[in-house]
């Protein structure tokens, strides 16, 4: 027998942390989300790497890492390299080539290939597609460069030049056939929210970390079949379902994609027809998983985004999800900080998505909120600030 099941790419991980730049993640951290993110795309991660330096290089690693990194590859029998940061062109042309044939990918591409296998709908497949060539467009050069050798003499051009700027004008071509195509899709959403304006139906939308549950609790509360698995960015294409709120009040749930820590700057602007959704919506909940030790820069990094979309003044509402989790699996430690996180500044409902746990506390903060919008409604001028969280409810 032969098997046809495709190989898993044995991958090693590597990151990189500037000593005068510390984000709010630690490297370990975020090396362990970029496992996650590998394993989404079926890659086999057999080591890790990483390095604390002063400046980026133009390699990505330093000199004595890039050695290492050639001997853990050998010893490893390793075919990928995944970069944990977006790395320039040049970084990756020259990484490239010092590591003699080995595919280098960086944490950009690597959710792009998530994305790309968990789109389902044309829309999430136009957006995904959108964002891998704008990716593409500025790293075409040097694709072609085994060619160059083949041109001719001062004043001409050799093929290879050539045959990048054909890749350039085709895939600058096609980019705007994706935008347009887009742009069609946002016309026609926008007719949709129009129609929703008109009978005066409110809208929520899921927010949240990726893996944070928005699909399950969306799925509990509407009894909606969307998909809904423990991985990140399980679900892509916005979902809205239709629930009635114990005072009788028709709203909208919309579910969106979800967020991570850097988040590339060009699947941001690719799926801006779907995050528009947010951007009209009457209210934001805001889903968060507080069984993981870094609730509170998963909450940041939502917080961040939800800026960036010109949306940190829509009220707000945290449902801070998977307390089913609690007692089994969470130690005292992360308890005593998801519990700070929900008395603090951001405030919420405790909720499981699994066992319907806080569901009605949750949709009588819906109902309040949405009163409240009601009342300011008739308000000259809201006011400025950042968006309003509701009470802890358990």
């Amino acid at each position: 027998m032969i098997s046809t099941r495709p190989r898993l790419e044995r991958a090693i991980l590597v990151g990189v942390e500037l000593r005068r730049r510390r984000g709010m993640w630690r490297l370990s951290e975020s090396l362990q989300e970029l496992a996650e993110l590998a394993r989404s795309a079926r890659a086999l991660v057999v080591d890790t790497l990483s390095q604390r330096i002063d400046k980026p290089t133009q390699a990505y690693l330093g000199k004595g890492k890039l050695e290492e990194l050639k001997r853990l590859i050998y010893a490893k029998r390793a075919s990928t390299v995944i970069c944990d940061d977006e790395l320039t062109p040049t970084q990756q042309r020259n990484l490239e080539k010092e590591l003699d044939g080995v595919k280098v990918i960086d944490r950009t591409a690597l959710i792009l290939d998530v994305f790309a296998q968990r789109a389902r709908t044309k829309e999430g497949r136009l957006q995904v597609e959108l964002a891998q060539h704008e990716y593409l467009l500025p790293r075409l050069a040097g694709q072609w460069t085994h060619l160059e050798r083949l041109g001719g003499g001062i004043g001409t051009r050799g093929p290879g030049e050539t045959q990048i700027e054909t890749d350039r004008r085709l895939v600058r071509r096609r980019i705007q056939k994706l935008k347009s195509d887009l742009e069609d899709v946002r016309r026609h959403r926008a007719q949709y929210r129009a129609r929703r304006i008109e009978m005066e139906v409110p809208v929520v939308s899921l927010v949240g970390y990726t893996n944070a549950g928005k699909s399950s609790l969306l799925n509990r509360l509407t009894k909606a079949d969307v998909v809904a698995e423990n991985r990140l960015f399980s679900t892509l294409d916005p979902v809205t379902r239709h629930i009635m709120t114990p005072d009788g009040r028709d709203v909208l749930l919309t579910d969106t994609v979800g967020f991570i820590q850097k988040l590339p700057t060009a699947v941001v602007a690719a799926f801006r027809a779907t995050l528009e959704e947010v951007q009209e919506s009457t209210l934001v909940l805001h889903v968060l998983d507080i069984t993981h030790p870094n609730a509170a820069q998963m909450a940041d990094v939502v917080d961040g985004i939800l800026a960036e979309l010109g949306v940190s003044d829509k009220p707000r509402l945290l449902a801070l999800n998977k307390v089913d989790l609690l007692d089994e699996h969470v130690d005292a430690e992360t308890l005593n900080r998801a519990l700070h996180l929900a008395d603090g500044e951001l405030g919420g409902v405790f909720t499981s998505a699994e066992t319907g746990t806080g569901l009605d506390a949750l949709l009588r903060e819906i109902d309040a909120a949405l009163s409240s919008q009601d009342e300011l409604q008739d308000m000259p001028q809201l006011p400025d600030g950042a968006g309003t969280y509701g009470r802890l409810r358990v």
